[in-house]
């Protein structure tokens, strides 16, 4: 019998150095720190990101500042949780940072409009930025695992969210599987570099294809 959850483990969970997530951070923090190399002296602003992101990485920065809904315990003195929402930029008037990384927090942020007001806070507290998200036209949608999950109507993501036995979005009742496809809308190319102007266009590749985008400004 195949184990889904650990399949699945296999797949999304970074914190597994045998995962696929796992290795695909690897890369991508390597290539952050070509990108930022006095990393471990900026002070950093994490919009949406959670703490193991950072006492996981090969590098530590000076200081983190890490934004989300969610308070986390941060005891570490290098590492701060501020409960915010990361679109207002209201709550982040008179804030600076040396950066802002932000990853695969974009999709979720519910719409368009939230999307513009997300890159203004991000243009308002740094000129240099690494933000992350997953890419539309990658054939496997990365939080159901389910291949071009993306592009079928409501209808179809709502029944699969209730039967598929993989990825990490899965739900019992019509309406719990309705707000967890609501809640995921991946970006274009062209959508990400409209957000993003100024910066460059990173491109993650896994088998030749594009997996993640990265806009980033170092």
């Amino acid at each position: 019998m195949v184990d889904v959850d650990r399949l699945t483990s296999l797949a999304l969970d970074a914190s597994d150095p045998r995962s696929l997530a796992a290795r695909w951070r690897g890369r991508r923090s390597a290539e952050m720190l070509r990108r930022f190399p006095e990393l471990e002296s900026m002070e950093v602003l994490d919009l949406g990101g959670r703490p193991g992101f950072w006492r996981e990485a090969p590098v530590r920065p000076h200081h983190v500042v890490i934004v989300n809904i969610d308070e986390f315990p941060t005891p570490e003195p290098w590492l701060s949780s501020m409960v915010a929402d990361a679109c207002s930029r209201d709550r982040f008037s008179g804030m600076t940072f040396d950066l802002v990384v932000s990853n695969s927090t974009i999709e979720h942020l519910g719409g368009s409009d939230r999307r513009s007001r997300f890159a203004e806070v991000v243009h308002a507290v740094s000129d240099r930025w690494w933000v992350q998200t997953p890419y539309r036209y990658f054939p496997i949608e990365p939080h159901w695992l389910f291949p071009g999950f993306q592009f079928l109507p409501d209808a179809a993501r709502v029944a699969i969210t209730r039967t598929w036995p993989l990825g990490n979005r899965r739900a019992r009742t019509r309406a719990e599987a309705l707000d967890l496809v609501s809640e995921v809308e991946l970006l274009s190319a062209t959508e990400l570099r409209r957000l993003f102007p100024e910066g460059e266009l990173w491109k993650e590749r896994v088998a030749g294809l594009v997996k993640s985008l990265v806009a980033v400004r170092s």
